[in-house]
């Protein structure tokens, strides 16, 4: 599965850098996190709670920054598994630049999937991974709105 999507952020590009990077908005960004811990400068532990369609699971992974160039771009690849529900691998390309607007984030995320959660087909993954995007992207977005 491949996703790519532009946002527009209305913050500086260092905050949205520090954001990304900072372990607790993580948390509190990305839909179903119930754990987040850095374990290095590159590498955090993770804990994610999902439901796609009937599956629901707990998916114990790692996650590791590579190719950082702060504050422009950086590579997440993380791997992760969810027991019998199945496990995911994959990365996801991030470049922040500067707009009139504020931070312009890009990305392109890769993803294999395997196990039972594969079986539900790529329609129904699919339209999941854009719905969790979008609500991570929202919250994000109102980290720098709680701010002002």
């Amino acid at each position: 599965m491949d996703l790519q999507n532009t946002q527009v952020i209305a913050a500086p590009r260092s905050e949205v850098w520090a954001a990304i990077n900072d372990p607790d908005v993580l948390k509190r960004c990305i839909p179903g996190c119930e754990e987040i811990e850095r374990v290095s400068d590159t590498e955090l532990d993770a804990k994610i709670t999902l439901k796609i369609g009937p599956v629901k699971a707990s998916f114990k992974g790692k996650v590791t920054y590579e190719d950082v160039r702060e504050p422009e771009s950086l590579t997440l690849a993380g791997e992760g598994s969810g027991g019998v529900a199945g496990s995911a691998k994959g990365s996801a390309d991030v470049t922040l630049k500067e707009v009139p607007e504020g931070t312009e984030l890009s990305y392109e995320v890769r993803v294999n999937i395997s196990g039972k959660i594969a079986q539900l087909g790529s329609r129904l993954i699919n339209s999941t991974a854009k719905k969790l995007t979008g609500q991570f992207f929202e919250r994000l977005e109102a980290e720098f709105a709680q701010a002002e």
